[in-house]
């Protein structure tokens, strides 16, 4: 089930993908603009047709896709009979929407994916006590602990040395009854490690009190028992109104992430290769590692529905984030090409002032120097995280 689930994302990416270079196919033929190829993948041809002037085809390795427009630069060299459809001769309102659209396209269908999950899978957590996982040790530290990794010579977390076991519903802390697993947590981040805590557990039918006495761990506050709730899930279908809605909300919330993710990324840099905090799940992530987690999610035993959710959530994710990340102002990302298309305008608007001639279109060789070298400085830091996630696959818990 795990290839099953890396196999989902990596047809959902492609995708994705093939919509990219769809938001500049479409709009290139309606404005005139020859077409010559459409692509999704990279490297050796698996297949491809040839409609009209237009060859549609799929690469052998899934990284990818392109859409060729002739003329795209003023460097390129072009037939005569097809220069008056290139690229470079359309306005430049046209050019900008050609390389927009396939952004544009990332945020139709994130806009889309949120929109689908108020609608169809709005899910909840259950209110629940359950037990669901019991530690086997007391982890070194937070992400060990959210990692499940034990160190090399472990303690017993208190959970499993008071005999606690996966199906228990916990109905109180300290004789203080508790409804949800929040309670539960709340109670614990307020108790002293090492302070005895009994609990009240319902096994089968039958009530009995277990003695705990939870234990420290580093980083984390309050005590450690060492249990997670069981993994159930309720299911709200929301109405049309209120999925409208939700598309904000995840927008706000997906953006937000993003912001605080990419403001992390100094910190993370320095722990991209410690194993604990690689794999935790809680460090910078590639492809490889969504794949990884997908791949995680659709194995857990907990029914289509919440998988389907998790899938439709990181491709939303993905593609706002793809769809900004392309619109950055550096070549060859198409906000690269953007920015020559504004600079050309500004360059011709002050030549009208000083009434002189059109300088035309502006020299990408001018801006490649240091777009070449932020790009290579990207190119460097996805390969590191790439190699990360392949050394110490992500496991989100």
């Amino acid at each position: 089930m795990v290839w099953v689930g890396v196999v989902i994302f990596v047809v959902a990416l492609l995708l994705s993908v093939g919509l990219h270079e769809l938001g500049h196919l479409v709009p290139a033929k309606k404005f005139g603009m020859k077409t010559t190829r459409y692509f999704i993948g990279m490297g050796p041809t698996l297949w491809s047709t040839t409609k009209g002037e237009t060859e549609y085809g799929i690469k052998a390795l899934p990284i990818g896709g392109f859409c060729k427009i002739i003329g795209m630069t003023s460097i390129e060299e072009v037939e005569p009979e097809d220069e008056p459809r290139a690229f470079r001769r359309a306005s430049a309102v046209k050019r900008v929407i050609v390389l927009a659209g396939g952004s544009f396209m990332h945020f139709v269908l994130a806009t889309f994916l949120f929109f689908a999950l108020g609608l169809l899978l709005s899910v909840q957590d259950a209110n629940t006590t359950q037990v669901g996982t019991v530690s086997q040790c007391v982890p070194a530290s937070v992400a060990a602990a959210d990692n499940g990794t034990c160190p090399a010579k472990p303690a017993g977390s208190p959970a499993s040395v008071a005999g606690l076991k996966v199906g228990d519903k916990i109905t109180a802390v300290n004789h203080q009854p508790v409804t949800t697993f929040d309670q539960i947590t709340a109670k614990l981040k307020k108790t002293k490690p090492g302070t005895p805590v009994p609990l009240t557990v319902d096994r089968g039918g039958r009530s009995m009190t277990l003695r705990t006495t939870p234990a420290a761990v580093k980083g984390r506050p309050g005590a450690f028992l060492g249990i997670s709730p069981a993994a159930v899930f309720a299911f709200d279908r929301l109405s049309v109104p209120a999925a409208v809605k939700a598309i904000g909300t995840g927008w706000q919330q997906t953006v937000v992430d993003q912001v605080k993710g990419i403001s992390s990324i100094p910190a993370q840099v320095p722990k991209l290769f410690d194993k604990e905090h690689a794999s935790s799940g809680q460090g910078l992530t590639s492809m490889v590692g969504v794949a990884e987690a997908t791949g995680q999610a659709v194995a857990e035993p907990v029914g289509w529905a919440p998988k389907i959710t998790f899938i439709l959530t990181i491709m939303a994710q993905i593609n706002v984030f793809v769809g900004i990340f392309n619109l950055l102002p550096i070549l060859p990302m198409d906000g690269g090409h953007i920015l020559a298309v504004f600079c050309e305008r500004v360059r011709a608007w002050w030549a009208r002032l000083r009434k002189r001639p059109d300088p035309g279109m502006f020299d990408l060789e001018k801006l490649m120097p240091v777009s070449f070298s932020i790009f290579a400085v990207i190119i460097a830091f996805s390969l590191a995280v790439l190699i990360s996630n392949i050394m110490y696959p992500v496991n989100i818990g």
